[in-house]
């Protein structure tokens, strides 16, 4: 009864309390933000509409494959939304991936079967591709589900004209063109298009200072679209202004460095005005960007003609003749020479010429043979058809002790045809 009590431990039951306080804190707020082991973290979703936002930015940039990606997304964060589909089948067409663009818009249409501008923008990728007439039937087809579908009447002028520049549509294609970029004119005269459409039949029809205006208006909408610069370049080198269209392909190239057109149209260009130097690094240049297209090595064995590397001219321009295997195993098929293209003509006189300098004469004479049978009513060919007889004739007149003539090129041969563009 008399036992004294303890005096209670002050500290302790203080540090138990704080202890019990702070476990029941962790447990409320800290336990239910700490992932699982073995459970992956969730990612936070971006709405569709910020990808699509972040594309159209790009694309006003001019990073076209920047947004592709973004359009990418946008697609994969909504796969069910035709609109996007489409916005990215646009872009991929600008950027040149036709084949890519084609399926984006084909992915667009088996989410709606009707969707007008699905139709259009599948037809502007098919005539990319060549196929002008299944790209008609696309934007026939577009223009019958949306009679007012402004983008589809541009892209209609643009597969018209294309398909009369290949010899597959007619004259009258083109008078329907002219009416197609007036209705296009009349519902969207603002959008880039538009500009570009009336641009393409102006320069189609010979209106080379109109059709400037409309490609400068299609400018100023978007200053980084390569084709843009390249259709202007194209009406300044008609016009004769050289300095001009250089500028303009050198912005060309500077925007889409892979596109081979900037440096075959430079060499071109330079070759009209006599500097067969830069012609030639820029003909080699494209062959580098593109090495299985045959006609870029016919353009590269012109300029080394005109450079008398006559052995390489006929190395390049054999492709273009014969066909052949290029280094990387890849096989070039040859192009046909046919009437109506002053091109062709010049890859194979010129192949004829460098062949004559050369002494292979057996050869030299049966393209020149080739060339009066073929197209004889182009003179610019039979001319040179005639000055490769004519060196043969020499070649065979002279003895071995005497030299064959100067590496000068033939007067004849350095005769440019009118630029196409």
């Amino acid at each position: 009864m008399n036992k004294r009590r303890s005096r209670p431990n002050w500290f302790r039951i203080i540090l138990l309390s704080l202890l019990v306080l702070g476990a029941s804190y962790v447990n409320r707020f800290i336990v239910p933000t700490v992932a699982p082991l073995g459970v992956p973290s969730p990612t936070p979703t971006v709405a569709p509409e910020t990808y699509v936002a972040q594309a159209e930015g790009l694309f006003a940039e001019g990073k076209l494959l920047p947004a592709v990606d973004a359009y990418r997304q946008a697609v994969a964060s909504r796969p069910d939304d035709p609109a996007t589909h489409i916005m990215l089948a646009r872009t991929l067409v600008f950027a040149g991936k036709y084949k890519e663009a084609q399926t984006s818009a084909e992915d667009a249409l088996l989410l709606n079967p009707g969707n007008s501008m699905a139709f259009a923008v599948r037809a502007w990728a098919l005539s990319f591709q060549g196929n002008y007439l299944e790209a008609e039937t696309d934007i026939k087809r577009a223009l019958e589900l949306d009679p007012n579908n402004a983008l589809a009447h541009a892209y209609y002028v643009e597969i018209l004209v294309d398909s009369y520049y290949n010899g597959i549509g007619s004259f009258e294609g083109v008078e329907r063109a002219i009416e197609e970029s007036k209705v296009a004119q009349a519902l969207a005269p603002n959008t880039l298009e538009t500009h570009r459409a009336r641009g393409i039949i102006l320069e189609a029809t010979g209106n080379y200072e109109e059709a400037i205006r409309e490609y400068e208006a299609a400018i100023a909408l978007n200053p980084n679209i390569a084709d843009l610069h390249l259709f202007i370049g194209s009406n300044y080198r008609i016009l004769g202004i050289y300095d001009k269209a250089v500028e303009s392909y050198t912005r060309a190239n500077a925007l889409n460095p892979e596109d081979p057109l900037p440096d075959l149209y430079m060499s071109r260009t330079y070759a009209t005005i006599g500097e067969y130097g830069k012609a030639m690094q820029y003909a080699e240049s494209a062959v580098a960007d593109n090495p299985a297209d045959t006609n870029l090595h016919g353009n590269l064995g012109v300029m080394y003609y005109r450079n008398a590397y006559w052995s390489e001219s006929v190395q390049e321009l054999g492709y273009v003749v014969k066909g052949g295997l290029i280094e990387g195993g890849e096989q070039l098929d040859p192009i046909e020479l046919v009437p109506n293209s002053p091109r062709i003509a010049e890859y194979y006189f010129t192949y004829g010429l460098a062949l004559s300098r050369l002494n292979q004469c057996g050869e030299a004479l049966q393209i020149a043979q080739l060339i009066i049978s073929r197209v004889p009513s182009d003179e610019l060919a039979v001319e040179n058809a005639n000055a490769i007889t004519s060196r043969c004739q020499e070649n065979l007149a002279q003895t071995p002790e005497t030299p064959l003539s100067s590496p000068e090129p033939d007067s004849v041969s350095t005769a440019t045809p009118t630029p196409t563009p």
